[in-house]
């Protein structure tokens, strides 16, 4: 069973930085992996995902101030999001994909305000 687990959210102010961490675990192949984020109200949207080749995809909101990376392992996936903006303010869900399946994580809590 493939779990994924999140980590790096908090309170920041705008302008500063915060880092995600996602692990996948229980699968062996490697996945194509992502940030989602909701803000209350809206619709889930897509943050920044890195496919199975290692291909980068960015939301025009966030380019130029967020970049995904894997980390030491093939199946884990780093947002380092730059100069945050209270816009930015939702619950990171982490993504990840093989075939036809799909993984979500519990989401994790980032709020930028001053």
């Amino acid at each position: 069973q493939v779990r994924l687990v999140e980590s790096g959210g908090g309170l920041v102010q705008p302008g500063e930085s915060l880092r995600l961490s996602c692990a996948a675990s229980g699968i062996i192949a490697k996945l194509s992996m992502g940030w989602y984020r909701q803000a209350p109200g809206k619709q889930r949207e897509l943050v920044a995902t890195v496919s199975g080749y290692d291909n980068t995809k960015y939301a025009e909101s966030v380019k130029g101030r967020f970049s995904i990376s894997r980390g030491g392992s093939k199946n884990t996936v780093i947002l380092q999001m730059n100069t945050l903006k209270p816009e930015d303010t939702a619950v990171y869900f982490c993504n990840a994909g093989f075939l036809s399946n799909i993984y979500w994580g519990q989401g994790i809590q980032v709020t930028v305000s001053s």
